[in-house]
């Protein structure tokens, strides 16, 4: 008898990331992708629809987010295997997404023979975390610290980057083509969210979060 393969939903808005994704697992003995989505409310109508073995599922989505649809799936199919795809490695994303019910955390640029592996341990009721995420978890639920932090936007995570790296507003509008004032409104966004006073303060926040 020969064994059913695994079935695989994606949910990414990035076209080329998807269909790379896509392209692995067709090519990979024991798994077939039974369905592609683009966003967070066409993830959760085909997630109810097909009842996939797996949803592979991206966070930073347009209409609704991937978090958002992770809850929605979940409360209403609570044996759904979710894993969060991102780009980041975000404690807020880990915490978040498992709260609502993911089972599993990936980042975007892990190789394709772990992809592979991880979705098997998943799939046979296993609970997986990348293990430097998993460290900052543990260390958060021994020595917790303040409230959790407000997610950034993918832009406000951009903007982080560049004042580590000592940049001023003129220099972050330059090199991400935006206004100065745009500039001021994401680092007020970002002060706010990492409840810093000041931009020294929010990059210690960040790093001592695993935002950078």
């Amino acid at each position: 008898m020969t064994e059913q393969p695994i079935r695989v939903l994606l949910v990414e808005d990035q076209t080329l990331m998807r269909q790379g994704m896509q392209t692995i697992l067709d090519l990979e003995p024991g798994f077939r992708v039974v369905g592609t989505a683009g966003d967070g409310e066409e993830g959760i109508r085909q997630a109810m629809t097909l009842r996939p073995d797996i949803i592979l599922m991206d966070v930073q989505m347009p209409r609704m987010n991937g978090l958002e649809a992770i809850a929605a799936i979940c409360g209403a199919w609570p044996e759904a295997k979710i894993i969060i795809l991102t780009t980041f490695a975000r404690d807020d994303y880990v915490f978040e997404g498992m709260r609502s019910g993911a089972r599993g955390f990936l980042l975007k640029d892990t190789p394709a023979n772990d992809l592979t592996q991880i979705i098997r341990r998943v799939y046979s009721g296993e609970v997986f975390i990348q293990p430097e995420i998993a460290s900052r978890m543990l260390r958060e639920m021994i020595c917790p610290g303040a409230a959790p932090l407000e997610p950034l936007t993918e832009r406000e995570h951009d903007v982080l980057v560049l004042l580590a790296q000592g940049y001023g507003n003129r220099e972050i509008a330059e090199r991400l083509v935006i206004s100065e004032g745009t500039v001021k409104n994401h680092v007020s966004n970002i002060l706010g969210k990492l409840q810093a006073e000041n931009r020294t303060q929010a990059v210690a926040i960040a790093r001592r979060h695993g935002l950078l």
